[in-house]
């Protein structure tokens, strides 16, 4: 066969022609499964990102099967999110009132912006960049996302109409000024699903549970009139395949989108990443980065065309997905098979859900995004970690969710320079020689901790065993020029001992080998 020649271009080509029959029928199996559980995930994401439920399932439709067939994971199944949700929400709902044509306009252009973003990263071999967004600024901005969409949808629990806010902390203040003219039937439904939720979380925590409390709820609406006859219902829409959307590619749009656009398709990426690595570690597959990282721009480039909002990696379906036994990424290609099925038979049983009830299936998703587990490890840890994640969480409950981003990865890459400008130096004597043993590379962000050090040392020779130092730029050469000059000045040496040939090789640059004036001893 001629196939392996094309696989970089289509990668899909490198698994699909050894499909066999029963794995094909487990996979499609497992996509069944997965496309109940991304059912009332979809349509909820959807409301929470301010467009009709019809857009969260046309998000789990093409960004999938692209994302299935073009990226390096064997189980990392994407769709919409809540976190990415409430971040597009929040970029967009000022420039736009939600849930009309403008609005929806500007979301699939933000989404088609942040895919060429993560596209070109991976073109240019920039996937690892994703690494820098760290593990405790993912953790942080979600546990604040969680708050910021559980406040959203307390005025939906509570049968309130109320106009959205900028903030977390404006929507508190605005819902505690009119939270006496809630609604006892819509906050009954609403806790009933919450609670109802809970329970069969932790007792049957392997069942479709979102779409069990909706269909209990939608019963409740329709048996019992007298009631809850006055709740509002979900808005229906009329079954189709996802269609077409140009988008408006006027350069001012674009530019104030492009902001937003980054700092959502850079949380897309490391979600993602991070997903198909965890998943990756189970299952004995190495995941490329750079593949990853242009799979999920061609997915959300191509989806964004045809009414898929922005997409990435989603933990409870892709866990499910390993779970379940898949044997390649046919199981998410399934899945987004089965909710197009769905999308075009059934969308009138949508039209019989209870807003309030689809409020506290939200509520549900939320308690479910707060990774106790993980902060009670970073608490353990690293406590700079756990202050990344607590800045990163009070961010994203004062600032726009974006500014929140930048904010914690500011805060995440202060922490980590401040670290690694002090390097770990054992020293100790042996006779007139003094010898300190770095343990890290020596960058412009170290070399005056080290030159500190240096100067403080008495011995007669002073020795830097470097068998650690892996890297050293023009600032940590020049240093080291500079006090092996001062230490011969003062009738003293300076030695490396044990140095990387790539270490001595740049040392020896700056004055050319035969004029160095440090030495050098293996």
């Amino acid at each position: 066969m001629a196939w392996p020649k094309y696989t970089h271009l289509l990668p899909f080509l490198s698994w699909l022609p050894k499909q066999t029959r029963v794995s094909v029928s487990r996979d499609a199996l497992v996509g069944l499964s997965g496309a109940i559980l991304a059912l009332p995930q979809s349509i909820a994401y959807a409301l929470i990102a301010g467009l009709p439920p019809e857009y969260g399932l046309y998000a789990a439709i093409v960004p999938v099967i692209i994302a299935c067939l073009w990226g390096s994971s064997w189980h990392l199944i994407c769709g919409p999110t809540a976190a990415i949700s409430i971040v597009l929400y929040a970029s967009v709902s000022p420039l736009a009132v939600p849930g009309t044509q403008d609005y929806i306009s500007l979301i699939l252009l933000l989404t088609f912006l942040a895919g060429i973003f993560q596209w070109l990263l991976g073109m240019l071999k920039f996937g690892a960049l994703a690494n820098f967004v760290s593990h405790s600024v993912v953790v942080g901005f979600t546990l604040g996302a969680a708050i910021v969409i559980a406040l959203g949808q307390l005025p939906n629990v509570l049968g309130l109409h109320l106009s959205s806010k900028a903030t977390a902390l404006d929507s508190l203040l605005t819902l505690i000024a009119h939270i006496r003219q809630f609604d006892p039937a819509s906050l009954g439904l609403g806790l009933g699903t919450l609670v109802l939720g809970i329970v069969l979380k932790l007792w049957v925590p392997r069942w479709p549970t979102l779409l069990l409390t909706l269909v209990l709820a939608s019963l409740a609406v329709w048996l019992l009139p007298g009631v809850f006859g006055h709740v509002e219902l979900v808005q229906s829409f009329v079954g189709r395949l996802p269609p077409f959307s140009p988008l408006p590619l006027d350069l001012e749009t674009v530019l104030r989108l492009l902001p937003s656009a980054v700092a959502v398709g850079m949380l897309g990426l490391v979600t993602s990443l991070s997903i198909a690595r965890s998943l990756a570690t189970r299952s004995q597959q190495m995941i490329d980065a750079n593949q990853e990282s242009r799979a999920q721009g061609l997915s959300n480039v191509v989806g964004s065309l045809f009414s898929g909002y922005l997409s990435s990696g989603s933990f409870t379906r892709s866990g499910l997905s390993y779970e379940g036994g898949a044997s390649s990424p046919l199981a998410g290609v399934f899945s987004a098979l089965w909710v197009t099925l769905f999308a075009v038979a059934g969308s009138k049983l949508i039209a019989h859900i209870p807003i309030p009830a689809m409020a506290g299936s939200i509520l549900l998703i939320c308690w479910g995004l707060v990774d106790t587990r993980g902060i009670r490890a970073l608490w353990r840890v690293s406590r700079a970690e756990f202050v990344v994640m607590a800045l990163t969480c009070v961010a994203t409950l004062l600032l726009e969710l974006q500014t929140a981003i930048y904010a914690g990865v500011l805060a995440s890459l202060f922490f980590y320079l401040k670290r690694t400008s002090r390097p770990r130096i054992q020293q100790w004597r042996d006779g007139d020689e003094e010898i300190l043993r770095v343990g890290g590379s020596i960058f412009f962000g170290a070399s005056h901790y080290l030159q500190v050090r240096l100067q403080r040392t008495q011995g007669l020779r002073v020795v830097i065993d470097a068998q650690h130092i892996n890297f050293i730029d023009y600032s940590g050469v020049e240093m080291l020029h500079q006090e092996a000059r001062r230490l011969r000045g003062l009738g003293r040496s300076l030695t490396l001992r044990r140095a990387r040939p790539q270490v001595v090789e740049e040392l020896k640059k700056l004055e050319g080998p035969d004029n160095c004036p440090i030495s050098f001893e293996g």
